[in-house]
């Protein structure tokens, strides 16, 4: 009887070990593109592509063997868009509502839980190529919250300029660099990010991203790679290999190559014969880079205007064109090929989707903003379980969108435009009106009754759990 019961343990023993082993090889690998101040009407999948200057076959191929959102959302400037993906929170609440303007401490505190963190406890390979722009400071940096290594920049493209200024030399304004750093070591300057690397950066993060895939890959270590590219952020270079190439100037160019990195990033992925068990998200950190309507650039180059294709505004705006952004998401064999929706997605939602898809943990001693949609993206669900979200610009609430309507209490027409603030709130109606241009709060003064609701959870969810002050210092420890 003890050697049967022997046998039975030690079958059992196996069967839990093998049980184990086959959920840990379900873990897909994540692939997150992530494009900078890349518009809604850019890719030719959404209506851009050749009437943009280029022609995206690889970025359309993706869209066709996934699933396209026509309404997915994110923040409306650069590091709260960002704050929101990386922690399934409004950027509000970790102190990041604004870009920062000045010097000094802004990003995440260590208290925060990233994606990467998240995906590293779950026993994902995690690696950063690109842009940051949630901290420079010590504690501050993407191998602090969670990735295993990163090469990028800690800030934005904008610095890349600086050098080139008259009188920059002399302001003691520290010059933009790029940097690299692995988990547990103090981030190296690599080099000055300036306008000699500006149109190389991305041609580095590409390859980097492919041997870090290269790698993980080998090891059979389920890996993500979080790769948000500084095009196509101002200043629009594109590296010497394309340029002229799509004869319709930089844009066309840079479209070229962001195509073709793409590309490149795919054909790694079914060489190294990963397709099946790898997601692949393609999406950016909000609207296009344009100048308001009639406006005129005095510089000797005629500006680059980015596409939101048929909705109206720009980044640092409420309105559809800064908030909606290209998303496709690929997945062989669970994700339909061919797939499009128009069911309201936010980034935030991402991170609870992603920790239940690969066996993370979503932290519950906070607020998280972000819903898991998981069942919606793998066709399970025809609806998304989102209908709508609070719009805010910086630190300000703009609007709400709720189903196909939005709510406006404040509204500029660009990012350097005149802030203008209603004693009534507009209404419009985005089906009929993309452009938002036709208030109709009369007669549909119904829909305040239906969208605000929203908003009161909102503000009544800060008044419980106050927002962290932005340039709050670690340790970090919530009051509540």
């Amino acid at each position: 009887m003890r050697r049967v019961n022997l046998m039975i343990l030690t079958s059992l023993s196996l069967l839990i070990l093998m049980s184990g082993a086959a959920f840990a090889q379900e873990q897909p690998n994540i692939l997150l593109i992530f494009m900078d101040n890349f518009g809604w009407g850019e890719p030719g999948f959404n209506g851009g592509g050749i009437v943009r200057g280029a022609p995206t076959p690889r970025m359309d191929r993706l869209a066709d063997e996934g699933l396209r959102l026509t309404n997915f959302n994110v923040e409306v400037q650069c590091t709260p868009s960002r704050s929101a993906l990386m922690t399934g929170r409004y950027a509000i609440r970790s102190g990041n509502g604004t870009v920062p303007l000045g010097e000094g401490v802004y990003g995440l505190v260590q208290w925060e839980v990233t994606m990467a963190e998240m995906l590293s406890e779950a026993g994902y390979a995690t690696g950063m190529f690109g842009k940051w722009h949630l901290g420079r400071t010590e504690g501050r940096f993407p191998t602090d919250q969670g990735f295993d290594e990163w090469y990028g920049i800690p800030n934005t493209t904008d610095e890349s300029v600086y050098s080139s200024l008259p009188g920059f030399a002399e302001s003691g304004v520290p010059q933009g660099v790029v940097m690299s750093s692995q988990k547990g070591q103090a981030p190296e300057v690599v080099r000055s990010y300036d306008l000699d690397y500006r149109p190389l950066i991305d041609r580095d993060l590409t390859d980097r991203a492919i041997a870090f895939m290269r790698r993980n890959a080998e090891s059979r270590d389920p890996f993500f790679v979080y790769l948000p590219y500084t095009a196509t952020h101002f200043p629009t270079i594109p590296h010497p290999d394309f340029e002229g190439e799509s004869g319709n100037g930089p844009w066309g160019d840079m479209l070229l190559q962001i195509d073709s990195y793409v590309g490149e990033l795919l054909d790694t992925i079914d060489e190294l014969g990963i397709a099946d068990d790898t997601i692949v998200i393609f999406t950016a950190d909000n609207g296009p880079e344009a100048l308001e309507a009639g406006g005129t650039s005095l510089t000797v180059e005629t500006a680059v205007h980015g596409s939101a294709g048929p909705w109206r505004g720009s980044l640092f705006t409420g309105f559809e064109g800064a908030l909606r952004v290209p998303f496709v998401m690929r997945w062989p064999g669970r994700i339909d090929s061919g797939r499009e929706s128009d069911e309201i997605v936010h980034a935030m939602d991402l991170f609870p989707t992603l920790a239940r898809i690969g066996g993370g943990q979503v932290p519950d001693d906070r607020p998280i903003d972000g819903i898991d949609i998981s069942d919606f993206l793998l066709g399970e669900s025809a609806e998304s379980g989102r209908d709508g979200f609070v719009v805010y610009m910086g630190n300000d609430v703009f609007g709400v969108k709720w189903q196909d309507w939005k709510i406006h209490f404040k509204e500029q027409d660009a990012w350097n435009t005149v802030l203008r603030t209603y004693t009534m709130p507009r209404v419009y109606n985005l089906m009929s009106d993309p452009r938002e241009s036709d208030n109709v709060l009369f007669p549909h003064t119904w829909v305040l009754k239906a969208g605000l609701p929203q908003l009161e959870e909102h503000v009544a969810s800060l008044r419980a759990v106050p927002p962290i002050p932005a340039g709050t210092p670690d340790p970090y420890q919530p009051s509540h």
